[in-house]
């Protein structure tokens, strides 16, 4: 993995700072603050309801905090059009699915629409977008091919080639590897590991996040329980106080990077 881009000057990308959200009157997240690096690859990590996908719409502008602030570059989210954050950030969910007869090409192509006037056809540059977004997910051959004849890596695949076409800066993923066999996860992490983007993705497997995460975020019961490095976060002691389960983390060669090894709930507990 290559190291991260600096950023452009004025440009502190995408931030959350001290963000709260409830539903149905409970409370989702409470003060989080998360700055992912630029270029970087930060996994965000937490049990079933911790506040993971709510953190994930805050940021890609789909809900507002009730208090603290989402920001790009400093602006907050509130004040800016949705085109101009369309641009910017792009999201890639667990799933998706269409009762339309869209071709690989033709669903990638979505991802244009924020750079296209109403009803005016794809321009060369929105086409070059999607040649290069189809090439770089490795869909050039199936660009042909309709939605309901894929498979479901086929098919995460072009999630991701669609929120490339957008050309973003950001790009946000929410469980993109749920339902997929182990094959096309570690296809999917490792292309996403390798685009240099500014992305926050949110998994539930601990070692998948340890292989292909630069950083880490981990969220317990809507707060922000550690963050930092993937080494200095994944700890037993994290995982039992986070996860209530008993875990052995070692650091094999050749990047060192931790390994958890589950060995069972503690004593007394479910």
């Amino acid at each position: 993995m290559t190291d991260a881009p600096s950023p452009a000057p004025g440009r502190t990308g995408l931030r959350a700072e001290r963000v709260s959200r409830t539903a149905g009157g409970a409370l989702v997240l409470d003060g989080v603050t998360l700055a992912p690096r630029p270029g970087a690859l930060t996994g965000l990590l937490g049990p079933n309801g911790s506040g993971k996908s709510t953190l994930l719409r805050l940021l890609a502008g789909v809900l507002a905090p009730e208090t603290g602030v989402v920001t790009l570059d400093g602006d907050p989210l509130r004040g800016l059009p949705r085109r101009e954050l369309a641009r910017r950030v792009a999201v890639v969910g667990q799933h998706a699915d269409t009762q339309v007869g869209l071709t690989v090409a033709d669903a990638v192509r979505l991802g244009r629409l924020p750079h296209r006037r109403a009803w005016s056809p794809p321009t060369a540059a929105d086409e070059e977008a999607v040649r290069s977004a189809l090439a770089r997910t490795g869909l050039s051959g199936l660009a042909h091919r309709t939605w309901h004849t894929l498979s479901g890596g086929e098919r995460q695949r072009v999630q991701l080639a669609r929120a490339l076409a957008q050309e973003p800066r950001e790009l946000l993923l929410d469980e993109p590897t749920n339902h997929l066999d182990v094959r096309h996860q570690l296809d999917l992490l490792a292309l996403v590991s390798g685009l240099r983007l500014t992305c926050v993705m949110a998994l539930h497997d601990l070692n998948l996040a340890a292989l292909y995460c630069d950083h880490l975020v981990v969220l317990r019961e809507g707060r922000v329980a550690a963050a930092g490095p993937v080494a200095e976060v994944l700890t037993e002691r994290l995982v039992a106080d986070v996860y209530g389960v008993r875990a052995a983390v070692t650091h094999p060669a050749p990047d060192g990077r931790p390994h958890v090894r589950y060995l069972g709930a503690p004593a007394g507990r479910g």
